[in-house]
């Protein structure tokens, strides 16, 4: 019988933020799948666990996935961690799920710490809708590019930038974006130095000029304003609702829906149908 694989979020600056159910899967688990064995050493023996370790990264995945999955498909089961946070986001971690999942194995994710989500609700941007884009790219083109794309996206937009690359990629958001546009600078989340900085593209970028960015950085930024929809003329609610009755519904009801759709009264609709 096959085995599992477990992922296991591990703190993301704080070690009191390691649940007891984390502790237990990986007291119970065969064996660990570590980003870095000698990080993963550290919380082993913060939690007084010892416990095999198999190095899986992101330069030795191709090789090392294959073996871990041959292990649980002999029974055993791994706990899949990253150096912080929830493996498989922004992680080598997908991979691994990816073959498993293909080759009928169980994964259970057991939730737990994650930057993406704690810089979010502390932001004071809307959270309601979002998109997570990651690491943005080192080469300069491929991250304008990328900021590019995005310039129409109306849903707060989450990335996670190392210190020396954060002046760089604010002032591409900058001309991205426009300078005026909100953001939230989400630093050494959970850690003694937590910060949050909620200010614009402009002072975030004049404010790391002049004093160098540290710590690991998670940027939550503002979307697009979404653009105004072309106004309903009374000719549009009209055809609108001589459509509906094409498609068999009683005029009054098309007037009603074509003015629900359109913002005009319902009367005047219902007149110009006639």
């Amino acid at each position: 019988m096959a085995g599992m694989l477990y992922l296991v979020p591990t703190p993301i600056g704080n070690l009191g933020d390691i649940s007891a159910r984390c502790r237990e899967t990986l007291a119970q688990a065969d064996f660990i799948a570590a980003e870095d064995t000698r990080v993963t050493l550290k919380l082993l023996n913060h939690l007084e666990l010892k416990k095999p370790l198999v190095s899986y990264y992101e330069h030795n995945k191709a090789a090392s996935g294959g073996k871990i999955l041959d292990r649980i498909l002999a029974g055993e089961t791994c706990a899949l961690v990253s150096d912080a946070g929830s493996p498989a986001i922004s992680d080598p971690g997908e991979d691994l799920v990816r073959q498993c999942a293909e080759a009928g194995v169980t994964v259970c994710a057991i939730p737990g710490p994650c930057a993406v989500i704690t810089a979010l609700s502390i932001s004071g941007l809307p959270t309601g809708r979002f998109t997570f884009e990651g690491f943005l790219s080192t080469a300069k083109k491929s991250r304008r590019e990328h900021l590019e794309s995005l310039q129409a996206e109306t849903r707060t937009m989450v990335f996670y930038e190392a210190p020396h690359k954060l002046l760089a990629t604010l002032e591409d958001m900058s001309a991205a974006f426009g300078p005026g546009r909100r953001i939230s600078l989400c630093r050494e989340l959970t850690k003694l130095h937590e910060e949050v900085i909620r200010t614009t593209l402009e002072e975030a970028a004049l404010r790391f000029r002049e004093a160098p960015p540290k710590g690991e950085f998670v940027l939550v930024l503002e979307g697009a304003t979404p653009a105004a929809a072309p106004a309903w003329t009374l000719e549009d609610a009209a055809a609108r609702a001589q459509s509906l009755m094409a498609q068999g519904l009683p005029r009054k009801e098309a007037a009603r829906q074509a003015a629900q759709e359109s913002g005009l009264p319902k009367k005047a609709i219902y007149d110009a149908t006639l």
